[in-house]
């Protein structure tokens, strides 16, 4: 249990270098994340300014053409384009092989499909500064704990030491005197 001290020693020495390290970078944390209180600004996992124009645009086209009502639209209008050209046999504004709709779907295609990548590229931005942040908080919460460990740890070790001296002199107390210092003291 007890480990020589020259171990001890090094293993004290290793524990308060580290201690220092991990002691730096939650003072570190802890200012970080009171500067983002009182500044009032936008914390640095959003980002700084409001989206432009064109990520606004492409933040709409890529929710519109996300989403189930623009399936069930765009599924409906090809149905009623095919049903309604076949009806009319081969006078059709876009007979049987449906040239102009493979054209209107491969224009739709084109400019939607980048839309969207701009999106998620933004989306993937946001998410990419929100789990830095998350790492930032979770680093300084560990840390934390760390710290309020050690105190109970502290604690208990003192409360220990206090307990064992109680016992150690209770002992003594409860100790019969050798018969040598009987005889002088009476």
């Amino acid at each position: 249990m007890n480990m020589p001290t020259g171990a001890a020693a090094a293993s004290k020495a290793s524990a308060a270098r580290i201690e220092a390290q991990d002691l730096a970078l939650l003072e570190h944390l802890r200012h970080h994340r009171r500067g983002h209180r009182r500044s009032g600004r936008a914390p640095r996992h959003l980002p700084d300014q409001p989206p432009s124009l064109g990520e606004q645009i492409a933040d709409r086209v890529a929710a519109v053409v996300g989403s189930w009502r623009f399936i069930v639209i765009q599924s409906a209008l090809i149905v009623g384009w095919i049903s309604w050209n076949l009806s009319q046999g081969g006078s059709g504004w876009d007979p049987y092989p449906f040239i102009l709709l493979n054209l209107v779907l491969s224009f739709q295609a084109a400019y939607t499909a980048p839309a969207i990548m701009m999106s998620q590229n933004r989306q993937a931005q946001i998410d990419r500064l929100h789990a830095a942040n998350d790492y930032e908080v979770n680093v300084k919460a560990e840390l934390e704990i760390e710290l309020l460990h050690e105190k109970i740890d502290l604690l208990r070790e003192q409360e220990i030491k206090a307990l064992t001296d109680l016992v150690d002199r209770l002992v003594r107390r409860l100790e019969p005197t050798p018969p040598a210092a009987q005889e002088t003291s009476s």
